[in-house]
């Protein structure tokens, strides 16, 4: 018997099928003619009731339960826009800024943010330092006599920056560069005098990577977020729900690559007949088969620690590097099922092996989680515990 929940997720996933991958051309090359389409979408999907689904209902979602979410968060990231289109993207940014903002913080942007008024981004890697440590943040943030402060320094791969109306970024308070303490995490307004964006950063010819340097600009002293030197509890909590999140969309992305696998391999014929009747290609089909359903259970894993408050950063590691990992795997194997037309700009296969190969070092190399889950795992057996 088919679930309320399994009906909400078949909606979502045929709103992204039927409205949002026809437009992904459009949006993907960005511009006035993108920003209107996608207020379109956004305006369409609140009229069908998917609206922000997973945004608390104090900022205007519908306060749907990350257990819920993770289910429909494969669907909705089908297509990288799908986020977006349904009002989901600003889930990181908007319960950060509720949870640990001020009185004035919390007043102004979160509400507006889940609106879709708002855009905002999360700015932590710096060109000069290794993205794995942030320990080495060099960017500065100086209090001022009034209780301001003066934020001065460059980060980059700073995803949506180049439209974004707020920026959270990791400075330092107090210390210097490789102290464990004084990292703390300011938002600021990308109007503010002083602000900067450099340039946008391809990754492998896509665009959306944005490099800002920050010269001067103050900053109000409400828009500290959390407190003095508590920026890595609240950045290690978005980090785990943020790459729980785009495993999830990962997995989305990369079943949509082997739909298009398996349908290439019966349509396509030869010869010799269809593609389907080759062994080489049942392998590809296997193998990628094979790498959706061992790493959906892993994803969801963490999915449901992250839910249920617990701890998830072994369950995160893993799901990160396993989805990463078979995103490449499956999208590669699309392509090579496909020949020269998955090569082309006629299929989404392309943009689903970039997303695969720089997932795999964006949001954390694969090998930084190797180490970590590793460490973990092995301090229960230090001292000779079983």
């Amino acid at each position: 018997m088919r679930s309320q929940e399994d009906g909400l997720r078949d909606r979502v996933a045929e709103f992204v099928r039927t409205r949002v991958m026809p437009c992904e051309p459009v949006l993907d090359a960005g511009g006035p003619h993108a920003a209107a389409v996608l207020r379109e979408l956004q305006a369409r999907a609140r009229q069908e009731g998917l609206w922000a689904l997973p945004l608390p209902s104090e900022l205007g979602g519908q306060g749907l339960p990350f257990a819920g979410y993770a289910r429909l968060a494969e669907a909705e990231g089908a297509s990288d826009h799908g986020p977006a289109a349904l009002g989901s993207a600003s889930l990181l940014d908007a319960t950060m800024l509720w949870k640990h903002g001020g009185d004035r913080i919390r007043g102004r942007y979160p509400a507006r943010l889940a609106a879709g008024e708002l855009r905002a981004c999360y700015a932590m890697t710096e060109p000069d330092t290794p993205g794995t440590d942030p320990f080495a943040t060099a960017t500065r943030a100086e209090e001022q006599p009034d209780g301001s402060w003066r934020v001065s320094g460059r980060k980059w791969f700073v995803s949506g920056a180049g439209g974004a109306d707020l920026v959270t970024v990791l400075a330092r308070t107090d210390g210097e560069p490789g102290d464990r303490e004084g990292l703390s995490l300011l938002v600021v307004p990308t109007d503010s005098p002083g602000f900067h964006v450099v340039r946008e950063l391809p990754v492998l010819g896509a665009g959306g990577q944005w490099e800002i340097r920050f010269d001067g600009v103050g900053v109000a002293a409400d828009h500290l977020l959390g407190g003095r030197g508590q920026a890595l509890p609240i950045a290690a909590e978005r980090l785990r729900l943020g790459r729980t999140l785009r495993c999830l969309r990962w997995l989305g992305q990369a079943q949509r690559a082997f739909d298009l696998m398996c349908v290439r391999a019966c349509s396509r014929t030869g010869s010799r007949g269809a593609l389907a009747g080759h062994q080489l290609v049942q392998s590809h089909v296997f193998e990628a088969l094979l790498a959706l359903r061992t790493t959906r259970p892993l994803v969801h894993e963490a999915a449901a620690k992250i839910a249920a408050g617990l701890d998830a950063h072994v369950e995160v590691g893993l799901a990160k590097v396993a989805a990463a990992r078979m995103l490449q795997q499956v999208a590669d194997a699309a392509v090579q099922v496909h020949g020269a037309a998955g090569l082309g700009p006629d299929t989404p296969l392309p943009a689903l092996l970039r997303t695969g190969r720089a997932a795999r070092i964006l949001d954390g190399p694969d090998e930084l989680h190797v180490t970590s889950v590793a460490r973990r795992v092995l301090r229960a057996y230090e001292g000779g515990a079983t």
